[in-house]
C-alpha cells in the first residue's frame, strides 16, 4: 500500500517538474549588429575597424555565447581577421553582403577575410561574400611573371575547431573562395561557390593539414578546383555536391615539397560533374621530394555530364615544365586502397578512365566496380581505360574497355 501511494505522488508531481522546466528562461546569445556598432551599409565606407571592435566585444564576453549579426546591405571590408581563442561560443551571422575592395593591393593580407585559433565557431546566413576579382584575374600570371602580385583568397580558417559554415554564398574570388588549414571538426553544408571556369585559379574549398570535415549539399563553379585536398588531410566526407565549371576534386598535387604528410580516408558519393576538366583527379608531381601515403578513398555514386577527364590518377603532374626537384624521376607518393564504384555519364574524350602511376611506386589495390563511362566526344567509338604501373580489379558492369585484370 505504501508503494501504490508513493507511485501515486511521484505523478502527481511530474506536471509539475515538466511545468517548472519548461518555465526556465531560454539563455538566447547576446546580439552584436554591426550596424549598431558604427558601420554603414553603403558598399564604400571602410567598415574594418567597426567589424574588429565587434569581434573583440562579442569573442570577450564571458558569459554565455555571442552572436554578431550583419543585417541586408553593402558592407565594404578591407582585410581583416577575427582572432581568439574567445571565451565564448560565436555565431557569425551575415545576411547582408560583404563586399572586397576591387583593387588587390588594398588587401594586406594573404587572405581577405581571416579566421584564427577559435573554437565552436559558426557562420551562416543567406548573406554574400563579394571578392569583386575580376580586375584581379588579368594579374594572375605568375607561372610566367615573377614579379605578379599576391592575391587574397575570400575566407580562410586557421586552427579553427568544432565548428561549421552554411548556405553562405562566395562570389568572384580573386584567389581561392574558402581556405582550411590545421582545421579539425568542422561541417560545410549548402554553401555555394560562384566564379567563371575561365578565372584563374579560384579553388572553391581548399584545404591542407586538416581532420574530420564534411562537405554537404554544396554547389561549387569556378575556374579550378572545386575542392582541393591537399598534405596531411585526413577522414573527409564529401557527399551531394555539384561541380561545374571547375577542375574537379583533386589530391594534390602533392610531392612538390618536403615535409609534406599522408593523405587519407576520404569518402565521395552522390556528386555531379558538369562540364569540368576532371571529374576524379588525383595528382602527384613527377619529381617528388617528399615521400608519402595515399591511401584508404571511396568514390561512390557519381555522375559525370561531358567531363574531359571523368577518372584521372596522374602521377606525372607538371603544368608548367620544366618541372625539376632534387630527387629528379618517378613520383615518390604511394596510391593504394582506392574504390570507384558506379561512376557513370558521358566523357569528353575517348580515354574516360586515365590511371598513370609511378613506376617506382605503382598504384596498389584499386578497384573498378561498375563504371558506366561512354564517348561524348569527337574521336569515335566506346571510351577506354589508360593503365600505367598499377595493380587492381575491374568488376561489374564496365561499359569501357577496361585495362585491369
Amino acid at each position: 500500500m505504501t508503494s501504490i501511494v508513493y507511485a501515486f505522488k511521484t505523478l502527481c508531481l511530474l506536471p509539475l517538474l515538466f511545468i517548472a522546466v519548461a518555465s526556465r528562461p531560454t539563455v538566447k546569445p547576446k546580439v552584436f549588429n554591426v550596424k549598431r556598432h558604427g558601420s554603414i551599409p553603403d558598399g564604400k565606407t571602410d567598415n574594418t575597424d567597426a567589424f574588429i571592435r565587434v569581434w573583440s566585444r562579442a569573442c570577450g564576453r564571458r558569459s554565455g555565447s555571442s552572436k554578431i549579426y550583419v543585417p541586408k546591405g553593402n558592407f565594404y571590408l578591407g582585410g581583416v581577421e577575427f582572432v581568439g581563442p574567445c571565451k565564448n561560443p560565436i555565431e557569425f551571422v551575415i545576411d547582408g553582403t560583404l563586399l572586397a575592395p576591387e583593387n588587390p593591393s588594398d588587401i594586406k593580407q594573404d587572405t581577405w577575410i581571416n579566421f584564427r585559433y577559435i573554437n565552436d565557431l559558426s557562420i551562416s546566413g543567406f548573406g554574400t561574400l563579394d571578392g569583386q576579382g575580376k580586375k584581379s584575374w588579368p594579374l594572375n600570371d605568375c607561372h610566367k611573371n615573377p614579379n605578379c602580385p599576391k592575391l587574397a583568397m575570400t575566407m580562410g580558417f586557421a586552427f579553427v575547431n568544432n565548428s561549421n559554415i552554411k548556405d553562405i554564398t562566395s562570389l568572384n574570388s580573386k584567389m581561392g573562395h574558402l581556405n582550411f588549414f590545421s582545421v579539425h571538426y568542422f561541417n560545410i553544408t549548402g554553401v555555394t561557390i560562384t566564379a567563371p571556369g575561365d578565372s584563374p585559379n579560384t579553388d572553391g574549398i581548399k584545404m591542407g593539414s586538416c581532420s574530420n570535415i564534411q562537405i554537404f549539399n554544396t554547389n561549387i563553379g569556378t575556374g579550378d578546383d572545386c575542392i582541393a585536398i591537399l598534405s596531411g588531410t585526413t577522414n573527409l566526407n564529401i557527399s551531394n555536391v555539384k561541380c561545374g565549371p571547375g577542375h574537379g576534386i583533386s589530391v594534390g598535387s602533392l610531392g612538390k615539397n618536403k615535409d609534406e604528410k599522408d593523405v587519407k580516408d576520404l569518402t565521395v558519393k552522390d556528386i555531379i560533374f558538369n562540364g569540368t576538366s576532371d571529374g576524379i583527379r588525383i595528382k602527384t608531381w613527377e619529381s617528388s621530394a617528399s615521400k608519402i601515403l595515399v591511401s584508404n578513398f571511396v568514390y561512390e555514386n557519381i555522375q559525370m555530364i561531358d567531363v574531359e577527364k571523368p577518372i584521372n590518377i596522374d602521377q606525372k603532374y607538371c603544368p608548367h615544365p620544366p618541372c625539376e626537384h632534387e630527387n629528379k624521376g618517378e613520383s615518390h607518393v604511394q596510391i593504394q586502397d582506392v574504390k570507384l564504384k558506379n561512376i557513370y555519364g558521358t566523357s569528353k574524350n575517348k580515354v574516360a578512365v586515365n590511371l598513370q602511376c609511378s613506376k617506382r611506386f605503382p598504384c596498389k589495390n584499386v578497384e573498378l566496380i561498375d563504371i558506366n563511362l561512354k564517348n561524348n566526344g569527337l574521336e569515335g567509338g566506346p571510351s577506354t581505360a589508360k593503365c600505367e604501373n598499377i595493380n587492381g580489379s575491374a568488376s561489374g558492369k564496365m561499359a569501357l574497355q577496361h585495362c585491369l585484370n
